[in-house]
């Protein structure tokens, strides 16, 4: 904890009540959120960040004249108390990312006739509507024309302007023209004219186009509008080259300033298709009132999630190069452990040089989590340098770690004993493998809503009487973002835009965690292929993608059936089927070893 951090961040509260003051405001709300709402924010809208200190990826702000509360869920507890030590902010404990207590706590602090206030320009549609429905019940205004970190974050970051490029064949194996033909036809199946897209995934995806305007996402900063026969992208000057723009012209896509984008929106008519999870309120309030709205989910969100059998291919041979760094690695850190000082910085520097030498990586899909012992029980850890641990002595080590490649995105979760561990340790970690592997080996029809499947992982972990408290699996992009919708298999609600269809890829990382003591989680990425038609309807099942074996060590044998033990074992008979091939020394002696048969 840095107190000195944590008083100039008292200091921004306080600029940001004056600020509030003079605008007649009794509460302001600062939501984890961009224009586009992405989960991982350029430097310039990171508001809650600088305001608040706490760096978590989720989390809402509230500030009103008497006190400062941070919304954020148990992924995130530990961390948040850390650093919002000295700030005044308090943590408000919420159980989960899409838990809405701070509407009830503006409704119920902020008094009838007040003011409440947010950047509609950084709230999504379907949030905001939530937010006015709570305060219109107890008679608070809502101002959403006014972004208040104007006048308080005097040395704001401008927008970024690293260039944007484009996703070449055969990696990219849809086309351009093919992508947007298919966008069009869902557009007239919805009876809509125009289509109006900020999700920056579903920009890239759909114009075969990445960048690098946001951290570990290949994506760059811009809003797109597709009518029948043109579209238009609105990206910052100078971001997209003579020759990529005369490529783009050949398919009907022009270029436009990124802030005229409101500009050409309010000059549509007829009929617009827009997704109310994906805009946001101010996007909305742009429109025309004569403009006839059509809302559902961005046809591309869906098309993206369904990965092609090629793109299904290449993310495969990912896999297996993903695999072989993960071998040199390991490789290393057991050589290396008890004869060097080792950190858990020094795991994600030694993990990311060991990708880098892999044939397609562009850089890491996340941020590395390496906690060990008692940093492994907090889900989002992030060490650094000044505060991170020393691995040594006794415990586990747990590693969530992965890349952007060319061919596809990783990420994997792997727990590793480091001295002497316990029974505690062997009883957890064989709980979590069973929830691991029971959900790999299931089967469901297809079309079943992703949130069925979640408690399939739990049901070992139930059994004991211990549970985890984040989702079991989350979709995952093709060298896109590592999170990716429309798919979730959590706890959530199951809508319909949640069906599992064929091609999918999702993670199965369920977790077991002793708060203050050790952190356990096993995941792998799955993809959704067809387990055939008996009669029932169509079936699904997974077929699991990641490459790096898991630990047998930790294992309590006494608690896995022969079904889990043969499962276990004709993994590790693929990993190293595929990856030993493009391993040699060190590296292939650690992965030999490692996928021996129990």
């Amino acid at each position: 904890m840095n107190t000195a951090t944590n008083n100039i961040h008292a200091t921004r509260i306080t600029a940001l009540r004056a600020a509030m003051a003079l605008e007649g405001i009794d509460a302001v709300l600062v939501p984890s959120s961009d224009p586009h709402l992405s989960e991982y924010l350029p430097e310039r809208w990171k508001s809650r960040e600088w305001l608040s200190g706490f760096s978590g990826s989720m989390g809402t702000l509230v500030v009103s004249a008497s006190s400062a509360q941070l919304f954020a869920d148990s992924r995130y507890w530990g961390q948040a108390v850390s650093e919002l030590a000295n700030t005044g902010i308090e943590l408000f404990k919420i159980k989960s990312g899409a838990s809405v207590e701070h509407l009830d706590w503006l409704a119920n602090h902020v008094a009838a006739g007040g003011t409440v206030a947010v950047d509609g320009a950084v709230l999504g549609l379907a949030p905001m509507r939530a937010l006015a429905a709570a305060l219109a019940a107890k008679n608070v205004k809502l101002r959403t024309d006014c972004d208040l970190m104007v006048s308080v974050w005097a040395n704001r970051p401008s927008l970024p302007t690293e260039p944007v490029y484009v996703h070449q064949a055969p990696h990219a194996t849809v086309t351009r023209a093919a992508k947007l033909a298919a966008t069009r036809a869902s557009m007239k199946d919805l009876g809509a004219q125009h289509h109006f897209i900020s999700t920056l995934d579903d920009i890239c995806y759909l114009f075969n186009l990445r960048g690098s305007d946001v951290s570990f996402n290949p994506v760059f900063i811009a809003h797109a509008l597709i009518g029948l026969d043109q579209a238009t992208i609105f990206v910052g000057a100078g971001k997209v080259s003579a020759a990529i723009a005369a490529e783009l012209a050949l398919d009907g896509v022009s270029i436009a300033d990124y802030t005229s984008a409101h500009a050409a929106l309010a000059q549509v008519s007829g009929t617009l298709l827009l997704d109310p999870r994906r805009i946001t309120h101010q996007t909305r309030e742009a429109v025309s009132n004569a403009v006839t709205f059509v809302e559902a989910v961005n046809p591309s969100t869906f098309a993206k999630s369904r990965k092609t059998e090629l793109e299904a291919q290449h993310v495969r041979d990912t896999m297996a190069q993903d695999g072989a760094a993960m071998a040199e690695f390991y490789a290393w850190f057991e050589s290396a452990l008890g004869k060097e000082t080792i950190t858990e910085v020094t795991v994600d520097e030694h993990l990311t040089a060991a990708r880098a030498k892999r044939v397609g990586f562009v850089g890491r899909s996340f941020s590395t989590i390496a906690g060990f012992n008692a940093n492994g029980a907090l889900n989002h850890y992030r060490a650094n340098a000044a505060t991170c641990a020393t691995i040594e002595g006794d415990g586990l080590l747990l590693i969530d770690s992965g890349g952007q490649y060319l061919g596809g995105t990783t990420d994997i979760t792997r727990v590793w004993p480091i001295g002497n561990i316990t029974a505690e340790h062997r009883r957890d970690y064989t709980l979590v493998l069973k929830g691991t592997i029971a959900l790999s080996m299931a089967q469901f029809p297809k079309g079943v809503k992703s949130p069925y499947l979640d408690a399939i992982a739990r049901a070992p972990i139930w059994a004991a009487g211990f549970d985890y408290g984040h989702g079991t699996g989350h979709g995952v992009g093709y060298f896109m973002n590592v999170h990716e919708g429309p798919q979730s298999i959590s706890q959530g609600m199951p809508d319909p835009h949640t069906a599992m269809e064929l091609g999918m890829i999702t993670s199965i990382e369920p977790g077991l965690y002793r708060d203050g003591q050790w952190g356990i989680r096993i995941e792998n990425l799955v993809l959704n292929v067809d387990a055939g038609n008996h009669g029932f309807g169509d079936f699904l099942k997974f077929e699991t993608l990641s490459l790096c074996p898991i630990d047998t060590h930790c294992i309590d044998r006494s608690l896995l059936s022969a079904v889990e033990v043969d499962w276990l074992n004709r993994y590790h008979g693929e990993v190293h089927a595929r990856v030993s091939g493009l391993v040699s020394g060190a590296a292939r002696e650690w992965l030999d070893r490692r996928c021996l048969a129990i």
